[in-house]
């Protein structure tokens, strides 16, 4: 295990997992709303965000699965060694981190069932654009309507029409995350 490995995780666990939670849960409570997070230096190329959640949402029992360029020896020994979580495959994972375009198609990551819908994954994605322009959401959690850059549609719409199975996400882009979860309405403008 190299150093880095050893290094950029929270200093104060307890206070900046917490306020880290918070954020990511009112991300997801209210689609559209983008949350800034800081407290996590990852190794590149994981983002800012999406090292924060992986912190705050990852432990031993929950598997992950890294896909793209973030499936590399640096964010294998960061992830486990500050979380203890265990990488898994696509179709066993609790959670999956990557950049959009490796972690489409969804097919194949557990999406729930009718009995227990809340045992599906939970993708955490990395973008290159995170702002409040572009796509309208409509559902749970959001009055009226809200905007957000989003890398693609389609995939988002038909994750959208299984509900309420299906997966949710995470987008990420730096220090910034924003929540999708499978209940939100999404049309192109």
């Amino acid at each position: 295990m190299q150093v880095s490995a050893l290094e950029g995780g929270f200093s104060d666990a307890p206070v900046q997992a917490a306020r880290a939670f918070r954020a990511a849960m009112s991300a997801m409570a209210r689609p559209g709303t983008i949350e800034t997070v800081t407290d996590a230096t990852p190794p590149a190329p994981l983002s800012v965000a999406a090292g924060v959640l992986a912190l705050t949402l990852l432990d031993p029992e929950t598997p992950v699965y890294l896909a793209g360029a973030l499936d590399c020896p640096q964010v294998r020994e960061w992830i486990t060694f500050h979380t203890g979580a265990p990488i898994a495959g696509r179709s066993t994972c609790a959670f999956a981190l990557g950049r959009w375009a490796d972690l489409v198609p969804l097919p194949g990551y557990r999406i729930g069932t009718s009995s227990y819908p809340d045992r599906s994954a939970t993708l955490i994605a990395e973008v290159d654009l995170l702002e409040p322009s572009g796509t309208t959401l409509s559902g749970p959690g959001i009055m009226g309507v809200s905007v957000l850059s989003l890398p693609e549609t389609e995939t988002i719409q038909a994750n959208h029409a299984q509900f309420p199975l299906g997966v949710d996400f995470f987008l990420t882009c730096g220090d910034r995350l924003a929540g999708l979860p499978r209940s939100t309405k999404v049309e192109a403008l």
